[in-house]
């Protein structure tokens, strides 16, 4: 399946995936992680049940710690 992931198109190998196993096989942490799906903030809660397919829009911001 072929997706938008932050302004760059991607072949995300499974034609069937959540947004978690998207963030997984990234190796993103969900819990300092931030997903737009299609223009909508996705609550962490969704993440297993919310559905990828050919053609959607991602951003993805995950939180770093510093000083």
């Amino acid at each position: 399946m072929n997706i938008q992931l932050n302004g760059r198109s991607i072949d995300f190998p499974k034609e069937e995936a959540t947004i978690a196993e998207l963030l997984e096989s990234y190796r993103i942490q969900k819990k300092i992680s931030v997903v737009e799906h299609n223009k909508e903030i996705v609550k962490k809660t969704d993440y297993e049940r919310t559905k990828l397919a050919d053609g959607d829009h991602l951003e993805i911001v995950h939180f770093v710690g510093g000083g």
